[in-house]
């Protein structure tokens, strides 16, 4: 089965070769997370910026917006609350329930990794020209657009 790796924007526009916008988004994101991650996998430090960005949830909830299956989650809830990253409450409307919610200290590293990662772009983007610089600058809104945006699911087969 063969994939289009190039795909026409619009009747007439520019061709974006998809292919080298997810290998070159992909490699940027890994840049980005390969310095010290507090201990954390990358699926950990995800969960824990939901979490962070969110405020307490349900685990429920917390699987379905990371795509964890109930099994992985509880494993990586636990290394959370090892590390004391995330703490469970009591569900005030089910008893039955809980919510993980971020420490102080779970906020404290978040923030961290946060100004690190921001650092290492800003050292790269001083190695780029002023007209890429401008470049970037001008396709800011749409890569946030691409990040907000919801697509179909597809099947990959």
């Amino acid at each position: 089965m063969s994939t289009e790796s190039a795909v026409a924007v619009g009747t007439g526009g520019p061709v974006i070769d998809v292919t080298r916008l997810r290998v070159a988004l992909a490699r940027l994101s890994r840049r980005l997370r390969r310095h010290e991650l507090a201990g954390l996998t990358p699926t950990q430090l995800a969960a824990l910026a939901t979490v962070g960005t969110s405020g307490p949830m349900r685990l429920g909830d917390l699987a379905a917006a990371e795509g964890i299956a109930p099994s992985t989650l509880t494993r990586l809830v636990t290394a959370l609350e090892d590390s004391g990253y995330v703490r469970r409450d009591a569900d005030p409307n089910d008893a039955r329930a809980s919510t993980l919610g971020i420490t102080p200290r779970g906020q404290e590293v978040l923030e961290r990794i946060r100004a690190e990662s921001t650092l290492v772009l800003a050292a790269s983007l001083r190695l780029l020209t002023p007209a890429q610089r401008a470049a970037l600058a001008d396709a800011l809104p749409v890569l946030e657009q691409l990040a907000e945006a919801e697509p179909a699911p597809s099947r990959v087969r």
